[in-house]
Protein backbone atom coordinates (compact mmCIF):
# COMPACT_ATOMS: atom_id res chain seq x y z
CA UNK A 1 0.00 0.00 0.00
CA UNK A 2 1.02 3.64 -0.37
CA UNK A 3 1.96 5.57 2.74
CA UNK A 4 3.79 8.72 3.76
CA UNK A 5 7.05 7.83 5.52
CA UNK A 6 9.47 10.02 7.48
CA UNK A 7 12.97 8.53 7.59
CA UNK A 8 14.45 11.24 9.83
CA UNK A 9 13.29 14.36 11.64
CA UNK A 10 13.20 17.50 9.54
CA UNK A 11 11.09 19.76 7.36
CA UNK A 12 8.17 18.91 5.07
CA UNK A 13 10.64 17.53 2.53
CA UNK A 14 11.07 14.50 4.81
CA UNK A 15 7.51 13.38 4.00
CA UNK A 16 7.98 10.84 1.22
CA UNK A 17 5.43 8.62 -0.51
CA UNK A 18 6.50 4.97 -0.35
CA UNK A 19 5.14 1.49 -0.90
CA UNK A 20 5.07 -0.37 2.43
CA UNK A 21 3.47 -3.64 3.61
CA UNK A 22 -0.20 -3.56 4.55
CA UNK A 23 -0.54 -3.84 8.34
CA UNK A 24 -2.52 -6.62 10.00
CA UNK A 25 -4.94 -5.80 12.81
CA UNK A 26 -3.93 -7.36 16.11
CA UNK A 27 -6.29 -8.59 18.82
CA UNK A 28 -8.84 -5.92 19.62
CA UNK A 29 -7.95 -3.86 16.55
CA UNK A 30 -9.47 -3.03 13.17
CA UNK A 31 -7.92 -2.40 9.77
CA UNK A 32 -9.49 0.62 8.06
CA UNK A 33 -9.24 1.65 4.41
CA UNK A 34 -8.54 5.34 4.68
CA UNK A 35 -10.90 7.83 3.13
CA UNK A 36 -9.29 10.97 4.58
CA UNK A 37 -6.75 11.85 7.25
CA UNK A 38 -6.72 15.11 9.18
CA UNK A 39 -3.55 17.22 9.10
CA UNK A 40 -2.66 18.53 12.56
CA UNK A 41 0.11 20.40 14.35
CA UNK A 42 0.81 17.19 16.26
CA UNK A 43 1.90 15.66 12.95
CA UNK A 44 4.24 18.58 12.33
CA UNK A 45 5.73 18.33 15.82
CA UNK A 46 6.40 14.61 15.31
CA UNK A 47 7.83 15.08 11.82
CA UNK A 48 10.12 17.92 12.88
CA UNK A 49 11.51 16.12 15.94
CA UNK A 50 9.86 18.44 18.46
CA UNK A 51 8.06 15.32 19.68
CA UNK A 52 10.26 12.23 19.64
CA UNK A 53 9.17 9.26 17.51
CA UNK A 54 10.85 6.13 16.24
CA UNK A 55 11.93 6.19 12.60
CA UNK A 56 10.88 5.30 9.99
CA UNK A 57 7.64 6.95 10.98
CA UNK A 58 4.23 7.41 9.34
CA UNK A 59 2.20 10.32 10.78
CA UNK A 60 -1.52 10.47 11.28
CA UNK A 61 -3.77 9.93 14.27
CA UNK A 62 -7.05 11.34 12.93
CA UNK A 63 -8.88 9.72 10.03
CA UNK A 64 -12.08 8.31 8.62
CA UNK A 65 -12.66 5.29 6.43
CA UNK A 66 -14.28 1.89 6.01
CA UNK A 67 -13.39 -1.17 8.08
CA UNK A 68 -11.68 -3.78 5.94
CA UNK A 69 -10.69 -6.41 8.50
CA UNK A 70 -11.26 -7.23 12.16
CA UNK A 71 -8.71 -8.40 14.68
CA UNK A 72 -9.35 -11.23 17.07
CA UNK A 73 -12.04 -10.51 19.64
CA UNK A 74 -13.68 -7.56 17.87
CA UNK A 75 -17.43 -8.06 17.97
CA UNK A 76 -18.97 -4.57 18.23
CA UNK A 77 -17.90 -3.54 14.72
CA UNK A 78 -18.19 -5.17 11.28
CA UNK A 79 -16.38 -5.16 7.97
CA UNK A 80 -17.90 -2.40 5.86
CA UNK A 81 -18.68 -0.06 8.78
CA UNK A 82 -17.83 3.58 8.19
CA UNK A 83 -15.84 4.87 11.14
CA UNK A 84 -13.84 7.81 12.41
CA UNK A 85 -11.19 8.23 15.09
CA UNK A 86 -8.80 10.71 16.65
CA UNK A 87 -6.69 7.84 18.01
CA UNK A 88 -5.45 5.95 14.95
CA UNK A 89 -1.93 4.80 14.16
CA UNK A 90 -0.09 5.80 10.95
CA UNK A 91 -3.13 7.17 9.14
CA UNK A 92 -1.20 8.97 6.37
CA UNK A 93 -1.65 5.80 4.35
CA UNK A 94 -4.15 3.91 2.23
CA UNK A 95 -4.92 1.69 5.22
CA UNK A 96 -4.41 2.15 8.94
CA UNK A 97 -4.86 0.20 12.16
CA UNK A 98 -6.71 1.42 15.25
CA UNK A 99 -7.88 -0.09 18.50
CA UNK A 100 -11.52 -1.09 18.06
CA UNK A 101 -12.62 0.70 21.22
CA UNK A 102 -11.15 3.96 19.90
CA UNK A 103 -13.07 4.12 16.62
CA UNK A 104 -16.64 5.35 16.40
CA UNK A 105 -19.23 4.44 13.74
CA UNK A 106 -20.20 7.41 11.59
CA UNK A 107 -23.95 8.15 11.74
CA UNK A 108 -26.08 8.42 8.63
CA UNK A 109 -25.98 11.93 7.20
CA UNK A 110 -22.32 12.57 8.11
CA UNK A 111 -20.02 12.17 5.11
CA UNK A 112 -16.51 10.77 5.47
CA UNK A 113 -14.79 14.09 4.70
CA UNK A 114 -16.61 15.71 7.61
CA UNK A 115 -16.01 12.62 9.74
CA UNK A 116 -12.25 13.04 9.25
CA UNK A 117 -12.29 16.81 9.77
CA UNK A 118 -13.78 17.16 13.23
CA UNK A 119 -12.61 14.47 15.72
CA UNK A 120 -9.35 15.85 17.07
CA UNK A 121 -10.36 19.49 17.18
CA UNK A 122 -14.00 18.72 17.98
CA UNK A 123 -13.13 16.48 20.91
CA UNK A 124 -10.63 19.08 22.11
CA UNK A 125 -13.28 21.80 21.94
CA UNK A 126 -15.73 19.55 23.76
CA UNK A 127 -13.52 18.76 26.74
CA UNK A 128 -12.41 22.38 26.94
CA UNK A 129 -16.00 23.62 27.00
CA UNK A 130 -17.52 20.89 29.16
CA UNK A 131 -14.75 19.59 31.41
CA UNK A 132 -11.56 21.65 31.69
CA UNK A 133 -13.71 24.63 32.58
CA UNK A 134 -17.47 24.94 32.50
CA UNK A 135 -18.53 28.58 32.18
CA UNK A 136 -22.16 29.36 32.92
CA UNK A 137 -24.60 31.02 30.51
CA UNK A 138 -24.09 34.77 30.64
CA UNK A 139 -20.44 34.55 31.69
CA UNK A 140 -17.73 35.99 29.45
CA UNK A 141 -14.70 34.08 28.18
CA UNK A 142 -11.79 34.67 25.80
CA UNK A 143 -10.94 32.14 23.09
CA UNK A 144 -7.57 32.83 21.50
CA UNK A 145 -7.06 32.06 17.79
CA UNK A 146 -10.79 32.27 17.30
CA UNK A 147 -10.63 31.47 13.58
CA UNK A 148 -8.49 28.37 14.03
CA UNK A 149 -9.85 24.86 13.92
CA UNK A 150 -10.35 24.50 17.67
CA UNK A 151 -11.30 28.16 18.09
CA UNK A 152 -14.20 28.03 15.65
CA UNK A 153 -15.63 24.86 17.18
CA UNK A 154 -15.09 25.98 20.77
CA UNK A 155 -16.78 29.31 20.06
CA UNK A 156 -19.81 27.54 18.60
CA UNK A 157 -20.12 25.11 21.52
CA UNK A 158 -19.84 27.88 24.11
CA UNK A 159 -22.12 30.34 22.32
CA UNK A 160 -24.80 27.65 21.92
CA UNK A 161 -24.88 27.42 25.74
CA UNK A 162 -25.32 31.18 26.15
CA UNK A 163 -21.71 31.97 27.05
CA UNK A 164 -20.45 35.34 25.80
CA UNK A 165 -17.34 34.62 23.73
CA UNK A 166 -14.58 37.14 22.99
CA UNK A 167 -11.95 36.00 20.50
CA UNK A 168 -8.57 37.09 19.19
CA UNK A 169 -7.59 36.87 15.52
CA UNK A 170 -4.86 38.23 13.25
CA UNK A 171 -6.74 39.44 10.14
CA UNK A 172 -10.09 41.02 9.20
CA UNK A 173 -10.99 37.88 7.25
CA UNK A 174 -10.46 35.72 10.31
CA UNK A 175 -12.46 38.19 12.39
CA UNK A 176 -15.45 37.70 10.12
CA UNK A 177 -15.19 33.92 10.39
CA UNK A 178 -15.04 34.18 14.17
CA UNK A 179 -18.13 36.39 14.29
CA UNK A 180 -19.98 33.92 12.07
CA UNK A 181 -19.13 31.21 14.62
CA UNK A 182 -20.81 33.23 17.36
CA UNK A 183 -18.14 35.53 18.83
CA UNK A 184 -19.69 38.55 20.52
CA UNK A 185 -16.52 40.65 20.11
CA UNK A 186 -13.31 40.05 18.18
CA UNK A 187 -9.97 41.65 19.07
CA UNK A 188 -6.42 41.77 17.81
CA UNK A 189 -3.64 40.21 19.87
CA UNK A 190 -1.96 43.51 20.76
CA UNK A 191 -4.74 44.98 22.89
CA UNK A 192 -7.01 42.09 23.91
CA UNK A 193 -6.23 42.59 27.61
CA UNK A 194 -7.46 46.18 27.59
CA UNK A 195 -10.42 45.43 25.34
CA UNK A 196 -11.56 42.50 27.48
CA UNK A 197 -11.46 44.67 30.59
CA UNK A 198 -13.46 47.39 28.78
CA UNK A 199 -16.29 45.13 27.64
CA UNK A 200 -16.58 43.54 31.10
CA UNK A 201 -16.73 46.87 32.92
CA UNK A 202 -13.26 46.33 34.36
CA UNK A 203 -14.16 42.99 35.97
CA UNK A 204 -12.32 40.65 33.60
CA UNK A 205 -13.39 37.36 32.07
CA UNK A 206 -14.33 34.09 33.75
CA UNK A 207 -12.15 31.86 31.57
CA UNK A 208 -9.36 32.29 29.03
CA UNK A 209 -8.86 29.41 26.59
CA UNK A 210 -5.29 29.82 25.39
CA UNK A 211 -3.79 27.61 22.71
CA UNK A 212 -1.21 30.23 21.71
CA UNK A 213 1.03 30.03 24.77
CA UNK A 214 4.08 32.16 25.36
CA UNK A 215 3.06 35.35 23.56
CA UNK A 216 -0.42 35.60 25.10
CA UNK A 217 -0.01 34.01 28.54
CA UNK A 218 0.81 37.07 30.65
CA UNK A 219 -1.95 39.24 29.22
CA UNK A 220 -4.35 36.29 29.44
CA UNK A 221 -3.72 36.01 33.17
CA UNK A 222 -4.23 39.74 33.52
CA UNK A 223 -7.56 39.50 31.68
CA UNK A 224 -9.13 37.19 34.26
CA UNK A 225 -11.61 38.24 36.91
CA UNK A 226 -11.23 37.27 40.55
CA UNK A 227 -11.19 33.45 40.77
CA UNK A 228 -10.92 33.26 36.99
CA UNK A 229 -9.62 30.18 35.18
CA UNK A 230 -6.84 29.92 32.62
CA UNK A 231 -7.08 26.86 30.37
CA UNK A 232 -3.73 26.53 28.60
CA UNK A 233 -4.13 23.88 25.91
CA UNK A 234 -1.41 24.65 23.37
CA UNK A 235 1.79 26.51 22.59
CA UNK A 236 1.54 27.78 19.03
CA UNK A 237 3.88 30.69 19.88
CA UNK A 238 6.14 28.59 22.08
CA UNK A 239 5.90 27.03 25.55
CA UNK A 240 5.14 29.22 28.56
CA UNK A 241 8.30 29.73 30.67
CA UNK A 242 8.24 28.80 34.37
CA UNK A 243 6.45 31.44 36.42
CA UNK A 244 5.97 32.29 40.07
CA UNK A 245 2.82 30.65 41.42
CA UNK A 246 2.27 33.56 43.81
CA UNK A 247 1.11 35.51 40.76
CA UNK A 248 -2.10 33.48 40.87
CA UNK A 249 -2.85 34.71 44.39
CA UNK A 250 -2.05 38.34 43.70
CA UNK A 251 -4.01 38.22 40.44
CA UNK A 252 -7.20 37.30 42.27
CA UNK A 253 -6.95 33.67 43.43
CA UNK A 254 -6.66 32.51 39.83
CA UNK A 255 -6.28 28.93 38.62
CA UNK A 256 -4.38 27.48 35.68
CA UNK A 257 -4.88 24.06 34.11
CA UNK A 258 -2.98 22.37 31.28
CA UNK A 259 -5.27 19.66 29.87
CA UNK A 260 -4.55 17.10 27.15
CA UNK A 261 -7.13 15.04 25.29
CA UNK A 262 -5.86 11.66 26.52
CA UNK A 263 -6.96 12.43 30.07
CA UNK A 264 -10.48 13.32 28.92
CA UNK A 265 -10.96 10.13 26.87
CA UNK A 266 -10.27 7.63 29.63
CA UNK A 267 -13.10 5.16 29.04
CA UNK A 268 -15.21 3.96 26.10
CA UNK A 269 -18.22 5.56 27.80
CA UNK A 270 -16.55 8.96 28.02
CA UNK A 271 -15.40 8.78 24.39
CA UNK A 272 -18.89 7.77 23.24
CA UNK A 273 -20.48 10.64 25.18
CA UNK A 274 -18.22 13.25 23.62
CA UNK A 275 -18.63 11.89 20.08
CA UNK A 276 -22.40 11.59 20.55
CA UNK A 277 -22.81 15.21 21.58
CA UNK A 278 -20.66 16.37 18.68
CA UNK A 279 -22.50 14.20 16.13
CA UNK A 280 -25.84 15.45 17.49
CA UNK A 281 -24.72 19.06 17.12
CA UNK A 282 -23.45 18.45 13.59
CA UNK A 283 -26.69 16.74 12.58
CA UNK A 284 -28.81 19.48 14.16
CA UNK A 285 -26.82 22.17 12.39
CA UNK A 286 -25.75 23.92 15.60
CA UNK A 287 -22.13 22.99 14.92
CA UNK A 288 -20.37 23.35 11.58
CA UNK A 289 -16.86 22.36 10.57
CA UNK A 290 -14.96 24.38 8.01
CA UNK A 291 -12.78 22.36 5.64
CA UNK A 292 -10.18 24.68 4.17
CA UNK A 293 -8.48 22.42 1.65
CA UNK A 294 -8.17 18.81 0.55
CA UNK A 295 -4.82 17.44 -0.66
CA UNK A 296 -4.09 14.09 -2.30
CA UNK A 297 -2.00 11.82 -0.08
CA UNK A 298 1.10 12.38 -2.20
CA UNK A 299 0.90 16.14 -1.49
CA UNK A 300 1.47 15.77 2.25
CA UNK A 301 4.46 18.14 2.04
CA UNK A 302 2.26 20.92 0.68
CA UNK A 303 -0.36 20.25 3.34
CA UNK A 304 2.22 20.54 6.15
CA UNK A 305 3.63 23.73 4.68
CA UNK A 306 0.15 25.23 4.43
CA UNK A 307 -0.69 24.40 8.04
CA UNK A 308 2.64 25.70 9.33
CA UNK A 309 2.10 29.00 7.50
CA UNK A 310 -0.91 29.71 9.75
CA UNK A 311 -2.72 31.08 6.71
CA UNK A 312 -5.46 28.45 6.82
CA UNK A 313 -8.94 29.01 8.23
CA UNK A 314 -10.23 25.50 8.70
CA UNK A 315 -9.30 21.86 8.45
CA UNK A 316 -6.77 20.42 6.02
CA UNK A 317 -7.38 16.86 4.81
CA UNK A 318 -5.27 14.30 3.01
CA UNK A 319 -7.46 12.22 0.69
CA UNK A 320 -6.23 8.68 0.27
Amino acid sequence: MRAIVVEKAGGPEELTLQEIPTPDPGPGQVLVRTHAAGVNFMDIYQRSGHYKVDHPFTPGGEASGVIEALGEGVTELAVGDQVTTAQAKKAYAELFVADADRVIPVPDGIDLDLAAAFPLQGLTAHYLARSSANPEPGETVIVHAGAGGVGLLLTQLLAARGVRVLTTVSTPEKAELSREAGAADVFGYDDFRERAKEVTGGEGVAVVYDGVGMSTFDDSLASLRVRGEMVLFGAASGPVPPFELQRLASGGSLSVTRPTMHHFMQTPEERAWRYRELFDALTAGTLSVRIDRRFPLEDAREAHAALASRSTTGKLLLIA
